[in-house]
């Protein structure tokens, strides 16, 4: 291609990209008279403080970043960190004949494409540039073919935006203020977190029933083989027509939902069992339907997110990671998307891999078409799919790792949505015989058998409860007619309990949020990772369980704020915004309502109904807005939202350090007060463990009188763990020149508050301890550290094998211990605690070791410490390649490399020497605090995650 200028000479064309990783790809396939260069995501935004808004601005402006008495205006302002990049660009662009934005295809990359030509003011011709995969024939038709700035999408993005600052900024303060210091509410947010909390309170409401049921085993008479065994299990399904309860048949109550269901105990069902065991069998029915399954749609965000969390053991966010990675090199198309189309270019390319790979039989006659079941989804966009009009295989690829796995998992999903369906037989079986006391038993057996696998052959989708049958599972049954008769060779009573509603997943939860419309797919990985960063929700295993912080916040946005937590209407929020997206209704208008209220602008039937469930007040003349809502925050008990009862007058109280339950009144006699570890889950609070944290020993624990000083030395609960400290007359300075701090001590891990004697504590604070001096006076002293005791003797440290040996240990012993080579490292490598098998990954044996800092699962290249929940015992093989899996998506820790200064010009006169050090710690410090957050800003740029407040 040569390019060329509307003068007809050859020119030059700046394409602006969001990251430097497509940039590269780009420019290889453009090749010479093209610039390829990153934005680096967004370039600018609305501030993240008072102190970034120009000085023009005034009031609620400065707070708000949005000037909301006029026409709620953004006021945006380029990002700090980006600046260098804007003044890159612009040089750039002085030196271009023609502009392409080449941002991403959705909302979000149009709306940074517009603030790209706001910043850069470009003077020659600007073409919007589109494309959903990187490859040559796509770059080069998408350079052909350039259109024009979707100014609808614009303002829907910029409309979204201003409402989730107007929602975080308004809606945060008052948890500050209520709840704790430093949480965020948000539109999306929030909800997911509700979501998370309410299904916490059905498990904690859940009451377990049991019930009991019997297995028969019974024979055929034949010898059997795989194709037609010679016995089938079947369970008790009846007894004298009535039908045996089952779990379903249970309300989260313990209670039968019906009576019309026959609930046996432990004793009817070994009295049933009993009566059975001379019965004779025969079959009663035999009910054959043929069956069939067809293909699952190709990859969505959100589809493509749940597989990945099942099959994959990835996170929303790392999903979203890795998959960036492979569209930005050219493996697959974009990974943001609503639809589920694929072009006809794919639909070949599916076709051929299907006759090329497994052959003409599994392809049917016509091309499979997916309608959309999303609301709102962009049907112009395709679906998550291997990039190029010829799929390349995943050993083609050349990738590794996660980008491995998880271009192999689209790569067979967009390959199996073009095979043909699954079929075969389903057949249920029922058996049924006469108890010795005459009921008539009634045993049930299904069966499935494929005699098609057709699209199973390639992809078979996973499941959220571990323990479902998967689709391509075939249960076989004996070939049996009605009339045969059959022996029960053996009867069994199984007994059952119910079991609460399992916690969400990433994958369950991305999936009830898709299902309630709330959110679109583009932003769940950054919602899940926001929720687990605040400390709201945090992970066992792989369920998300919700603080006892997410809690309190919960209930007060519940009680104050009710509609903005109300899954029907942040529905509608997201139907309003995607009409104005729609050019269907107008921006200004509709943010007028939801934050003043319908007292303001005119009037629209949707829109008035979105206002009025903003209210949250009823019906009424005037419906209060956003801004009405967070006014009045008197009515707001603190104490009170924070306060959760567990039972025999014991409350769990949330606050400023923590969880802790209390009993009584404080200051009040009998009061009792104790701490609730933050990792626990809520659900498992019960009234039992409550008494078991409040019969704990708390406060200060008073273990006699110093004979030395006098003081008093006391044992307490610290924020670190148990300790012993002196307690210092009155009048004592605590602070300035002369402060005196008191010694302290914690405890060894042998010790506890309640065992802990004088004469231990005395021991523990005369640490260190001078053992003597070496030949040439180097004094050796006996010290416990983080890790254990251990010898200091200048900076040569040596540990020692017990703490006792910190009182009692001899020069001569010490040493002696400094007389051998000093080893580095550890003396003999400790045998694994656990071999858990092959990582499927990197092929490597996983085991479990003991390290520093606790149980770590390692394949020799990766390490993954176990979390609380994990135990060495109960850990699987699966949970270990999870953890690993896991630690792979986050990458390597990056090394901090410190830059050398500048040399410094000599001055005549030298500041004094105390102030230059000062000087220097606040230098230092500032220049690290800014190199965190530009590393912050630009990681979350340049993965291209999308937020709300």
């Amino acid at each position: 291609m040569s390019p060329t200028s509307e003068t007809g000479h050859a020119g030059r064309r700046l394409v602006i990209v969001e990251s430097p990783a497509k940039a590269k790809t780009i420019k290889g396939y453009l090749g010479p008279g093209y610039v390829v260069e990153a934005s680096v995501g967004h370039i600018r935004d609305l501030p993240s403080g008072a102190a970034e808004v120009p000085e023009k601005y005034t009031g609620e402006v400065r707070r708000l970043g949005v000037d909301v008495e006029h026409d709620f205006q953004p006021i945006y302002v380029v990002n700090a960190d980006k600046k260098a990049q804007v003044r890159k660009l612009k040089e750039l662009l002085a030196e271009s004949d023609e502009l392409f934005l080449a941002t991403d295809e959705d909302r979000e990359g149009e709306a940074i494409a517009w603030h790209l030509q706001e910043v850069l003011k470009p003077k020659v011709p600007v073409h919007r540039m589109v494309f959903h995969e990187i490859t040559k024939e796509a770059i080069r038709a998408a350079v052909a073919n350039p259109r024009q700035l979707n100014k609808l999408m614009v303002d829907a993005q910029e409309t979204r935006r201003i409402l989730d600052r107007l929602y975080g900024y308004e809606v945060s303060p008052v948890l500050w203020k209520k709840v704790m210091r430093g949480l965020s509410a948000g539109r999306v947010q929030s909800v997911a977190t509700r979501l998370v909390v309410e299904r916490e309170r059905e498990r904690i409401a859940f009451r377990s029933a049991e019930y009991w049921d019997l297995t028969g085993t019974f024979g055929t008479g034949r010898t059997g083989d795989a194709s037609d065994p010679s016995a089938l299990n079947a369970r008790l399904s009846a007894v004298d027509g009535r039908r045996i309860a089952q779990g379903r048949d249970f309300g989260p109550d313990g209670r039968l939902k019906s009576d019309q269901v026959l609930h046996l105990d432990e004793a009817n069902a070994h009295a049933l069992a009993a009566a059975l065991q001379n019965a004779s069998f025969a079959v009663r029915s035999v009910e054959s339907k043929p069956y069939r399954r067809s293909p699952y749609a190709p990859f969505r965000t959100t589809t493509l997110q749940q597989e990945a969390s099942r099959k994959l053991g990835f996170g929303a966010k790392s999903t979203m990671q890795v998959a960036q990675k492979l569209y930005e090199n050219g493996f697959i198309t974009y990974m943001r998307t609503d639809s589920t189309t694929l072009s006809a270019t794919a639909v070949s390319a599916a076709r051929a891999q299907v006759t090329q790979l497994y052959g003409a039989s599994y392809l049917p006659d016509k091309p499979r078409t997916y309608a959309g079941k999303v609301k709102n989804a962009q049907e112009a966009h395709e679906a998550i799919r291997p990039s190029g009009d010829r799929f390349r295989t995943p050993a083609e690829t050349g990738l590794t790792g996660d980008q491995f796995r998880l271009y192999e998992l689209i790569w067979k999903r967009t390959v199996a949505s073009q095979m043909k369906d699954a079929v075969g037989n389903s057949v249920t079986v029922k058996i049924a015989g006469t108890s010795s006391d005459g009921r008539d038993a009634e045993f049930s057996a299904s069966g499935k058998t494929i005699t098609f696998h057709g699209f199973m052959k390639a992809y078979v989708e996973g499941a959220d409860d571990p323990n479902a049958e998967l689709d391509d599972r075939e249960r076989r049954l004996p070939q049996v007619a009605e009339g045969d008769a059959l022996t029960a060779e053996e009867i069994t009573v199984d007994g059952h309990a119910t079991k609460p509603p399992a916690r969400y997943t990433e994958a369950s939860l991305v999936k009830e949020l898709e299902e309630r419309e709330i959110g679109r797919p583009s932003t769940y990985a950054s919602i899940i990772g926001t929720i687990l960063d605040r400390g709201y929700v945090f992970k066992k295993g792989t369920a998300l369980v919700p603080s006892f912080l997410s809690f309190a916040v919960v209930n007060l946005l519940e009680t104050h704020f009710g509609r903005l937590v109300d899954y029907d209407f942040t529905a509608r929020m997201e139907d309003d915004l995607d009409r104005i997206a729609r050019g269907e209704a107008q921006s200004v208008p509709w943010l007028k309502r939801f934050y003043f209220g319908t007292g303001d602008g005119p009037e629209g039937a949707t829109d008035t109904a979105t206002a009025a469930a903003a209210a949250g007040n009823g019906d009424g003349d005037h419906l209060g807005g956003l801004k009405e809502l967070v006014t009045d925050l008197g009515a707001i008990d603190a104490r009170e939202i924070s306060s959760f009862p567990i039972g025999d007058g014991i409350m769990l109280r949330v606050g400023r350090y923590g969880p802790y339950v209390e009993r009584g009144e404080k200051d009040a006699e009998g009061h009792q007060r104790a701490d609730v570890p933050e990792d626990m889950a809520p659900d498992e609070l019960t009234v039992e463990y409550a008494e078991e944290l409040l019969a704990k020993p708390s406060g200060d624990f008073e273990l006699g009188v110093d004979p030395q000083s006098g003081h008093q030395i006391v044992a307490r609960d610290g924020r670190y763990g148990p300790y012993v400290t002196e307690v210092l007359p009155d009048g004592t300075p605590k602070t300035g020149k002369n402060a005196v701090k008191p010694r302290t001590a914690s405890l060894f891990k042998s010790m506890s508050l309640d065992t802990v004697t004088l004469a231990d504590a005395l021991n523990l604070m005369s640490l260190p301890r001078v053992v003597g001096t070496d030949a040439e006076g180097v004094e050796i002293t006996a010290q416990n550290g983080r890790y254990g005791p251990y010898l200091k003797k200048g900076t040569d440290s040596r540990s020692l094998t017990a703490e006792e040996q910190l009182f009692d240990i001899t020069l001569d012993e010490a040493l002696a211990i400094y007389a051998q080579p000093k080893q580095r490292g550890r003396a003999a490598a400790k045998p694994p605690l656990k071999e858990l098998g092959t990582d499927p990954v990197s092929g490597s044996p996983v085991v479990v070791k003991d390290g520093r800092f606790g149980a770590y699962v390692t394949d020799g290249e990766t390490n993954a410490t176990l979390r609380t929940d994990d135990s060495v015992e109960e850990i699987t093989p699966e949970r270990g390649y999870e953890l690993l899996a896991e630690k792979r998506a986050k990458g390597p820790a990056k090394k901090k490399t410190a830059k050398k200064a500048p040399a410094k010009k000599t001055t005549a006169k030298k500041a004094p020497a105390k102030k230059t050090t000062a000087a220097k710690k606040t230098a230092a410090k500032k220049t690290t605090t800014a190199a965190k957050k530009t590393a912050t800003k630009k990681s979350s740029a340049s993965s291209g995650t999308k937020t709300d407040e």
